[in-house]
Formats: C-alpha cells, structure tokens, sequence
C-alpha cells in the first residue's frame, strides 16, 4: 500500500465539471459521473467520489458497474485525512487499457 497525494486541483475541477454536467443523485447517474471520470483517464478513490462526484456510497456504486459488465478493478491505498489520520480507502481504476492518473 502507498500513501497517495491529495487530489490535484486541476483533478478537482474536473470532477466536480462531470459532477454538475450530470444533474441528479439517483444511482443511474453517480454511475454515469463515475464513468466520466474513469473515460477520462483517472482513478477514482473512494473519497474523491464521494466528495467531489457526489456518490454516496462509492463502492455500491462500483458493484452495479461491475454487474453492468464493466472491468473495474479496486487498488487498496492510505491517504491523509483533512484530520491529519490515515485512513485504507479504495481506489477505483477501469481496466480498459488506458493509462490511469491517480491524481
């Protein structure tokens, strides 16, 4: 496991562009923001989802996408909380054959 950086700003932005492009909190749309995400090349922790996607509960998220026959494989990482504790989140990345930015 290794400790990842926080999200880029640049990163942020874009997120939270896909998150407003796709208006709405049921889950067929978190899927969709999810999956703008990972088309544009990034992996997505469980923390960046949810703060900055808006998906409430991430890996609910990432199953349904699953059984919907995307390959999306989970990474285990330590990142620093706003509290300054480490905490082992997943971090999300479609197997497509892309190259993955995890920040």
């Amino acid at each position: 496991m290794k400790k990842e950086k926080a999200t880029s700003p640049e990163k942020k932005a874009a997120l939270e562009a896909i998150r407003d492009q796709f208006k709405g909190n049921d889950s067929a749309t978190q899927r969709r923001r999810l999956m703008a995400a990972f088309k544009r090349g990034w992996a997505i922790s469980t923390f960046e989802a949810m703060r900055y996607l808006d998906v409430y509960f991430p890996p609910a998220r990432i199953k349904e996408l699953r059984d919907l026959g995307e390959k999306i494989k989970t990474l285990w990482v330590n990142v620093l909380t706003e509290s300054g504790e480490l905490h082992n989140i997943g971090l999300y990345v479609l197997e497509s054959g892309v190259n993955h930015e995890c920040n």
